[in-house]
C-alpha cells in the first residue's frame, strides 16, 4: 500500500488524509480544493465541465485527428491488427462519428446517448454538446491486448474546400478541445499527397492550444514518393505547420506508412522502421506516465481556474451598484486586454495562464456582471497551498509507486511484432550481427584488420595502449567513445590488445561510424575465440567501471 502521509502523525497527514495511491491523491485534492474555486466562479461554464471520478481513474487515451483519408482508421487497425466494430476505411469520408475503441470482454457497439450516462466511462460530460453530437459518438469495445493499456479515439474526417462549409450540427473544435484536454497523446495525421492545411483544420488545431506537450505529428504514406520528393514534402509539412502551430519548438514528425501492406518504395525502407519504432515507444510510455500526466494537467487547470476567478472578480468589482450596468458591462467587455494586463501585474501572472481575449469577450456577453461573485481569498489561498505542498507530496508518491510496481508497457498488436524475432527492430544490425551464426563476425574483416595490427610492431603478440591509440584516433571518433571500445575489447583486462582484440576494436569502431549504438557489455557472440575459455572468470563482471 502506498501512502502519501506524515508518519509522525499516525499514519495521516496533518489534515487527516491518507491516500493509498496517486489517483487517489489527485482525485481527492480536486475535490477538496479545487473544485470549490471552479463552482464558485462559474469555471466550468467558461472552460472545461468538471471532472469525475472516471477522468481520473481512465486509462491512457490517444486521439487521432486529419483530414478524410489520411489513414485514421487505418492507423488504429495497423497498431491493434485486428478489425475493430463499427470500422469503416474507404478513400472518402468514410468515419463520420467519433469512436472511442476501447478493451471489453465482448465485442459491441455503444451508442453515445447511452455511453455518457455510464459513470465507468470518462464521458459523462460530453452530454452538453448535445443530441447532434452524440448521435455521432460511439464506443467500440472488443478484447484486445493494446486496449488493455490505452484506448483510442478515431474522429471524424476533417474537410477541406466546399465541404468544410457544410455545418456538422455540433461544434466541432470545441469537442476536440474537450478531448485534449483529456487524453494523454494527440497524434494528427497527414497524408504525403494531402497536405493542404484547410480552415476546418487550422480551427481543429488552434483548438489544442496549451496541449502542445501532447501533439506529435505523423506523416503517413510516405512510401509512396521516393526519396527526392519526400524531402520536399517534410519541408512542405513543417512550412504549414509552423503557419498554425504557433510555438518556437518544431514539432516532431514521424515518417512512415502505417498499414500492413507491401511498401511502393524500399529506398527509404530503414528510415520508415526507426520512425516507427520511436513512434511506438511513445505511446508504449503512456502507461508508465499516465499519474504523471493527470498531475501536469491538474496543475494547468488550477492555474487557468485561478486566473479566471481574478477575471470574474475583477469584473464584479468594477460594476456599479445601481445605475449604468449595461454601458459598464459593454466598456469592461471592450476593455477586457487592458484588464489582463493590470491583473498580470497585481498578481504576476504569466501572460501565457490567461484564455484567449476574443473567447472570453464572447462568452461574457451572456452573463449579467452583478451577479458575479466577489473574491474570496481563502479559495486561492487553499489552491496555492495545493499547488506549493501538496502536489509535492503526490510527486513523492508516483516516484514510489513506479520504483514498487513493474515497469507497464503497451503490448500486444503491432508493438509485439517489432519487438520479437528477426523482424524486430535492428534485430541482426550493428553490434547485434552475427548473433544467429556459428562463425565469429569480426573474422570477415580480420585479414585486413592483421596488417594494421602488425604494422604496429606487436611485442608478443600484443600491442601497447600507446600504440593501439595511436591508430584507434585516425577513426575521428571522440575519446569517450573510443574509451568504451577500448574498454569492450581489452577482454582480459592487461591493458593490451591481441590480433583479436584489436580486430574487434575496429569492428565496434565500423559499427559506431555506421550509425548504431555501441552495446553496454560485449555480447557473447562478439567475444574473440581465444577468450572464451576465460570468459567465466574474466567476465563475470562484465566491464563495470
Amino acid at each position: 500500500m502506498f501512502s502519501w502521509v506524515n508518519r509522525e502523525h499516525g499514519g495521516r497527514n496533518a489534515e487527516g488524509e491518507m491516500f493509498q495511491t496517486v489517483t487517489e491523491g489527485l482525485q481527492s485534492l480536486y475535490t477538496k480544493k479545487l473544485l470549490p474555486l471552479e463552482q464558485t466562479y462559474l469555471f466550468n461554464d467558461f472552460h472545461s465541465p468538471a471532472l469525475e471520478p472516471a477522468d481520473f481513474n481512465n486509462k491512457p487515451m490517444v486521439l487521432l485527428v486529419g483530414q478524410y483519408s489520411t489513414g485514421k482508421t487505418t492507423f488504429i487497425r495497423y497498431l491493434l491488427e485486428q478489425d475493430f466494430p463499427g470500422m469503416r476505411i474507404g478513400p472518402e469520408p468514410t468515419t463520420d462519428s467519433f469512436i472511442a475503441v476501447m478493451h471489453g470482454e465482448t465485442e459491441g457497439v455503444i451508442p453515445g446517448n447511452a455511453l455518457v450516462v455510464d459513470p465507468n466511462k470518462p464521458f459523462r460530460k460530453l452530454n452538453s454538446f448535445g443530441n447532434a453530437f452524440l448521435n455521432r459518438f460511439v464506443c467500440s469495445q472488443m478484447p484486445n491486448q493494446v486496449l488493455q493499456s490505452i484506448s483510442v479515439i478515431d474522429t471524424p474526417g476533417i474537410l477541406s474546400g466546399e465541404k468544410q462549409r457544410i455545418s456538422r450540427g455540433y461544434d466541432f473544435a470545441q469537442v476536440l478541445q474537450w478531448f485534449g484536454e483529456r487524453v494523454d497523446r494527440i497524434i494528427l495525421l497527414f497524408d504525403a499527397h494531402k497536405l493542404d492545411i484547410s480552415d476546418e483544420f487550422s480551427e481543429a488545431i488552434r483548438a489544442f492550444r496549451g496541449q502542445d506537450d501532447k501533439i506529435r505529428v505523423v506523416l503517413n504514406k510516405a512510401d509512396q514518393v521516393d526519396t527526392q520528393q519526400l524531402m520536399r514534402v517534410y519541408g512542405a509539412l513543417m512550412w504549414s505547420l509552423g503557419k498554425v502551430i504557433n510555438t518556437p519548438e518544431v514539432a516532431r514528425v514521424y515518417l512512415g506508412s502505417f498499414w500492413s501492406k507491401p511498401l511502393q518504395n524500399m529506398e527509404n525502407r530503414k528510415l520508415f522502421e526507426a520512425e516507427a519504432q520511436d513512434l511506438f515507444k511513445d505511446i508504449q510510455s503512456l502507461p508508465r506516465n499516465a499519474a504523471l500526466r493527470k498531475l501536469n494537467d491538474l496543475i494547468k487547470r488550477a492555474r487557468l481556474a485561478k486566473v479566471h476567478a481574478y477575471i470574474i472578480s475583477h469584473l464584479k468589482k468594477e460594476m456599479p451598484a445601481v445605475f449604468g450596468k449595461d454601458s459598464k458591462k459593454k466598456e469592461l467587455i471592450s476593455k477586457l486586454p487592458e484588464i489582463y494586463t493590470a491583473l498580470q501585474r497585481e498578481h504576476h501572472i504569466s501572460p501565457g495562464d490567461f484564455p484567449p481575449v476574443a473567447r472570453m469577450q464572447e462568452q461574457l456577453q451572456h452573463y449579467d456582471f452583478s451577479k458575479f461573485p466577489p473574491m474570496k481569498i481563502k479559495l486561492i489561498e487553499s489552491v496555492d497551498k495545493m499547488l506549493a505542498t501538496k502536489i509535492a507530496g503526490l510527486m513523492t508518491l508516483i516516484r514510489e509507486e513506479e520504483s514498487a510496481m513493474p515497469a507497464r508497457m503497451v503490448s500486444g498488436g503491432a508493438f509485439q511484432g517489432s519487438e520479437e524475432g528477426p523482424f524486430g527492430h535492428g534485430y541482426g544490425e550493428g553490434a547485434g550481427e552475427g548473433a544467429d551464426t556459428e562463425d565469429w563476425i569480426v573474422a570477415r574483416d580480420k585479414p585486413k584488420y592483421d596488417e594494421v595490427f602488425y604494422s604496429l610492431s606487436p611485442i608478443n603478440g600484443r600491442i601497447s595502449g600507446a600504440n593501439a591509440k595511436k591508430e584507434l584516433v585516425t577513426s575521428k571518433l571522440p575519446n569517450s567513445v573510443l574509451g568504451k571500445i577500448w574498454k569492450l575489447s581489452d577482454c582480459d583486462r592487461d591493458g593490451m590488445l591481441d590480433d583479436e582484440e584489436f580486430a574487434l576494436a575496429q569492428h565496434l569502431i565500423k559499427i559506431k561510424l555506421e550509425g548504431f549504438e555501441l552495446p553496454n557489455e560485449l555480447p557473447a557472440h562478439l567475444l574473440p575465440p581465444a577468450h572464451r575459455k576465460h570468459r567465466s572468470d574474466a567476465l563475470s563482471i562484465p566491464f563495470a567501471e
